[in-house]
C-alpha cells in the first residue's frame, strides 16, 4: 500500500509521523479540557485514524532486510509453502499459524495478519480500561521505545506479548480465558514464561513495597554477580536452546547497541520511569486498584529479571518482556484518579516526555 515510499525512508517516516501526532495532542492538552465532549469526540476520531494508519503502515510494509528478521520469517513462510511437512520444533503455535497462512494467503497478507495480531490486542485493552480516553494510552503504546521494532523485526516476541496484553482484558471477567490466552502467548514464543511467571508471582504476593525492594536489589546483585546470572539462568534451562544461547553466549550481533556494552545505566533509568510511576501512584498517593497493583508487580519482577541478565546476548529481548507493559503502567492511574489541580495538562506533559525519549533514541541510533 505504501510501496511508493523509498525503503530507506520507511522507518524514519513512522517516527516523524508519531512525533507530529504526539506534538499535536500535547498542544491540545494545554488548550482544551480532556473531559469536554468535543475533546473526547476529537480524540476518538484521532485514535481511529492513528489505529488504521499504524496498522496499514506496519502491516503492508515491503518485505525487506531493512526490517531485520522479517527476511528470515519470509524465508520460513516460503519454505512452508514449498514443503508443508517441514518439521516444527519450537514456538509451535507461531509456526503452525505460519503453516496455515502459507496454504491460504500470500507473503504480504501473512505479514499483515501478524501486524493485526500485534496491534489489535492493545486497542482492545485501552478501549476496555480507558473508556472514552483510550486515545492517549494507545498513542503511548504506539510511541513506546520498542513498539516498532517488535512489530517489524522480533515478530514472535511482539505477537506473544500482545496476546498477553489481550489476555489482561479478561482479568475481571473470565480468569480461565485469561490464563488460556497467556498459555497461547507462551506457545507463540516461550520467552513469555518470564512475564507469565511474574504475573503469577505478583498475584500470589500482593505487596507493592516488596516489588520495589526486588527491583532495587536486582541492581547491586547484577553489578556484583556480573555474568554469573546469565550462566545460572542458562544452566537451569530457561526456555529453548535459542533463549539459553542468548544467556550464555558472547555477544554476536549489533542488533541493538546496548546488547554489547555491558551494564547500561541509561536503560535501567528508562525502566525506572514505570518504577517511579507505580511507586508514586500506589505508595505515595495511595492509589488502590487490584488490577494495577498486579500489573505493576508483574512489570517489576520481569524487569528485575532483565537487570540481572543485562549483559546477555540480545538482552534487549529480555528487556522487552517488561517494557511492553510500560506505557499502560504509566498511563493507567492517570485516567482513574485526578492527582493534580491541572491534571490533564500534566498528563499531556507525561505522554509528550514519554515519546521524546523514543524519538531521541531513534535520532541517536
Amino acid at each position: 500500500m505504501f510501496d511508493f515510499i523509498f525503503i530507506s525512508d520507511y522507518i524514519p517516516l513512522y517516527y516523524h509521523f508519531m512525533m507530529v501526532i504526539t506534538s499535536y495532542s500535547f498542544l491540545q492538552s494545554n488548550v482544551k479540557k480532556l473531559e469536554e465532549y468535543d475533546t473526547v469526540k476529537m480524540m476518538g476520531f484521532l485514535g481511529n485514524f492513528l489505529l488504521i494508519m499504524v496498522l496499514l503502515y506496519m502491516g503492508t510494509r515491503p518485505v525487506s532486510f531493512v526490517f531485520g528478521d522479517m527476511i528470515n520469517y519470509a524465508d520460513g513462510f516460503q519454505k512452508l509453502q514449498i514443503n508443508p511437512n517441514v518439521e516444527i520444533t519450537k514456538d509451535y503455535l507461531f509456526w503452525y499459524f505460519t503453516k496455515l497462512c502459507a496454504r491460504i494467503v500470500d507473503e504480504r497478507e501473512y505479514f499483515f495478519f501478524i501486524a493485526t495480531i500485534y496491534i489489535l490486542p492493545n486497542y482492545f485493552f485501552v478501549k476496555k480500561y480507558f473508556k472514552d480516553y483510550w486515545f492517549i494510552p494507545l498513542l503511548m503504546i504506539f510511541g513506546s521505545f520498542s513498539f516498532w521494532t517488535y512489530g517489524t523485526n522480533g515478530l514472535r516476541n511482539g505477537m506473544a506479548t500482545s496476546i498477553f496484553i489481550g489476555a489482561l482484558c479478561y482479568y475481571d471477567r473470565n480468569k480461565w480465558l485469561m490464563y488460556g490466552l497467556m498459555a497461547l502467548s507462551y506457545g507463540v514464543h516461550n520467552s513469555l514464561m518470564i512475564p507469565i511467571g511474574a504475573f503469577l508471582a505478583s498475584g500470589l504476593y500482593k505487596k507493592p513495597k516488596v516489588y520495589l525492594y526486588i527491583w532495587l536489589a536486582a541492581i547491586p546483585l547484577s553489578l556484583i554477580g556480573g555474568g554469573a546470572w546469565e550462566n545460572f539462568f542458562g544452566s537451569i534451562g530457561l526456555g529453548d536452546d535459542r533463549v539459553n544461547s542468548y544467556l550464555t553466549s558472547g555477544v554476536e550481533s549489533s542488533e541493538t547497541k546496548f546488547s554489547s556494552t555491558g551494564f547500561r545505566w541509561d536503560f535501567v533509568l528508562y525502566s525506572g520511569f514505570a518504577v517511579v510511576a507505580g511507586y508514586y501512584y500506589i505508595i505515595k498517593r495511595g492509589f488502590q486498584d487490584q488490577f494495577y497493583t498486579h500489573l505493576w508487580g508483574t512489570y517489576m519482577i520481569a524487569n528485575a529479571f532483565w537487570i540481572l541478565v543485562i549483559r546477555a546476548n540480545f538482552s534487549n529481548r529480555f528487556a522487552y518482556l517488561s517494557w511492553f507493559m510500560m506505557a499502560i503502567v504509566i498511563a493507567y492511574p492517570l485516567f482513574k484518579v485526578k492527582f493534580w489541580p491541572e491534571h490533564y495538562k500534566i498528563v499531556g506533559r507525561i505522554f509528550f516526555a514519554y515519546y521524546l525519549f523514543t524519538y531521541y533514541m531513534y535520532l541517536k541510533s
